[in-house]
């Protein structure tokens, strides 16, 4: 039997009320990294009453949503954290509050990233309403401290509950665009020591500003040259911060450290970004500490689960069923041809297929634009068009393969 996509549609937009108003009722919750349970309650709410057929919150705090109980187990991801609001004199309005017209909803997380939830849980309810399960288990996950160590949420789900799906769809937002990849990176810590003497006699210490001075420079020379991939582009990296360590203002440094924001492309692993900045004359001269960042923060429910600050660059080629399933859905429903590019910035697929293969697409409402910015905002007509297509998934891809 052919898949109905005007059905779909129609459902779509007609719960485009409902799937606008739980979005206002996730942003009105603070919910950074770490700080997310009330959030997650409010989706197993949200979840329960559309009609999942098993609702769950895992030990780590994510949420997992069940739909069906076919042989094909398919998986649908967005992060519920978010960031800070930062400076609120740049807001035009409440950041909690926000705002709404027939149009946009501004509000933290609007785009980045309560937006995608909003429209994956509607679709479960669109795939409910219109028996669109057929031999699929669909899983849609609320995952935390995505903000605080990309992957970390689906490392735990992978290693620990064993979870496992044929393929992910990550909701971070596209712009309603399909994106099939995304630059790595790694957060590297670079670590000089001195000897403090009086400020008054310099030359009796050995200042370990100064010997942080040249390996900034070289570092800055290192990004122009890093490698180039033809599809996620090239490799960088900024300094991101600088520590030192001083008995006083009037003393010479013991101590000076940096923290360094690196991207990987394609091709780059954490060992050959590490052995770069290592292999820096200034580094060598300085006899700097170069090293990578672990992460151990607990989540909200206490849990902790260390890792290294380090998240793979992941590509899904063009072909596979994964990204194919999204772009038939994309056809039928719309009546043209998708874009299909990438993400500049990073996501849950660090772990999904970057540490563990398992193939990642992304499909989701609002702009990367807004990530992070004040007066984030989101377009409804993206929630509706989102939500059709992912219901539109599990039928589409039981025939693509």
């Amino acid at each position: 039997m052919s898949l109905d996509f005007k059905a779909i549609l129609e459902k779509a937009e007609a719960y485009k009320p409902q799937m606008s108003a739980f979005l206002r009722d996730m942003i009105a919750i603070p919910s950074e990294s770490c700080d997310e349970e009330r959030v997650i309650r409010r989706i197993k709410t949200e979840m329960e009453a559309v009609g999942f057929d098993r609702v769950e919150i895992d030990p780590m705090g994510n949420v997992l949503g069940y739909i069906g109980h076919g042989s094909h187990l398919v998986a649908m991801d967005a992060h519920i954290d978010t960031v800070g609001i930062g400076n609120p004199e740049n807001w035009n309005y409440d950041p909690y509050t926000g705002y709404e017209d027939e149009e946009i909803i501004i509000g933290r997380g609007a785009s980045d990233q309560e937006g995608g939830m909003a429209s994956m849980v509607y679709a479960g309810r669109i795939i409910k309403d219109l028996n669109l399960q057929n031999d699929t288990t669909l899983l849609i996950t609320g995952t935390v401290q995505e903000e605080d160590c990309d992957g970390l949420c689906w490392q735990y789900m992978i290693e620990e509950r064993g979870i496992r799906p044929e393929f992910v769809v990550s909701t971070e937002p596209t712009s309603c665009k399909i994106h099939r990849g995304q630059r790595g990176r790694m957060e590297i810590r670079v670590d000089v020591r001195g000897i403090s003497c009086h400020g008054s006699a310099p030359e009796r210490g050995d200042n370990a500003i100064f010997k942080m001075a040249p390996i900034l420079l070289e570092l800055q020379e290192l990004n122009n040259n890093l490698i180039t991939d033809n599809f996620l582009g090239k490799g960088s990296l900024t300094v991101s911060e600088i520590f030192y360590t001083s008995p006083s203002r009037c003393a010479v440094a013991d101590g000076c450290s940096i923290s360094i924001d690196r991207r990987l492309t394609h091709g780059e692993s954490w060992e050959y970004a590490l052995d770069q900045i290592r292999n820096l004359p200034a580094v060598k001269k300085a006899k700097g500490v170069v090293s990578m960042y672990d992460y151990a923060k607990p989540s909200f429910t206490g849990l902790v689960y260390p890792t290294e600050a380090y998240f793979p660059s992941w590509v899904l080629e063009e072909d596979h069923p994964a990204c194919q399933t999204l772009v038939e859905s994309y056809r039928g429903l719309f009546r043209e041809e998708p874009v299909v590019d990438k993400w500049t910035f990073s996501t849950n697929g660090v772990s999904i297929m970057g540490r563990y293969g398992i193939p990642c697409i992304g499909f989701g409402p609002g702009h990367e634009d807004q990530a992070h910015a004040p007066n984030e905002r989101t377009w409804k007509q993206e929630l509706v068009k989102a939500a059709a297509l992912y219901a539109a998934i599990p039928s589409t891809y039981l025939k693509m393969r």
